[in-house]
């Protein structure tokens, strides 16, 4: 199986008020942490979206294996770095799995096991709630073209289109980084 993972990297960071792509964390930034991860899991194709602060992110996070998507409209939502992204997945690609650049919690394990489900979508189940990583198959992969605005994958989630498995997850949806708030909960080892 061919599988592309993309990392959602170009956000603005406008609730956070910095870059958090660029945050310390565990000795280096918040998006090598993930992009650690995400090579982790071994993507046949690695995509990272880059918009807000990209030339900062460029020359301070390591790229290493990742194919950079340069995202323009990244202030319109993550919709767009998702419908941008998806334009460079891969022809061979049996599936596409999103990952967020401000969630370093994800565990490769749980992303391995979203990419295998059988159904057209995927997602994770938490003790908590429905999280990333989300899973397209090949089939799906088009609709993402046209996504707009920062719930545009949880619309498709939810539209009844594809049939979705919730892959059953131990322990809460991961941190994901918005607001100091969240950065200090995930410094403070609540990950």
């Amino acid at each position: 199986m061919f599988l592309t993972g993309l990392v959602l990297a170009a956000g603005a960071s406008v609730r956070l008020g910095e870059a958090k792509q660029l945050l310390p964390y565990r000795g280096r930034t918040l998006l090598d942490a993930t992009l650690d991860l995400a090579r982790s899991c071994g993507f046949d194709q690695l995509l990272v979206t880059l918009g807000g602060a990209a030339g900062e992110v460029r020359d301070r996070v390591d790229l290493t294996g990742c194919q950079v998507v340069e995202n323009p409209e990244f202030s319109s939502g993550c919709g767009s770095s998702v419908s941008t992204a998806a334009r460079a997945v891969d022809p061979r690609a049996d599936a596409l799995v999103l990952l967020l650049g401000d969630q370093p919690g994800v565990r490769a394990a749980d992303v391995r096991r979203v990419a295998t489900a059988a159904t057209p979508l995927a997602v994770c189940r938490y003790v908590d709630g429905l999280g990333h990583p989300f899973r397209f198959a090949r089939e799906v992969i088009p609709e993402l073209y046209d996504l707009h605005g920062d719930k545009a994958v949880w619309k498709l989630l939810h539209s009844g289109r594809h049939p979705v498995t919730e892959v059953p997850v131990d322990g809460p949806v991961p941190i994901d980084v918005d607001t100091r708030a969240d950065y200090e909960r995930l410094l403070a080892g609540e990950a």
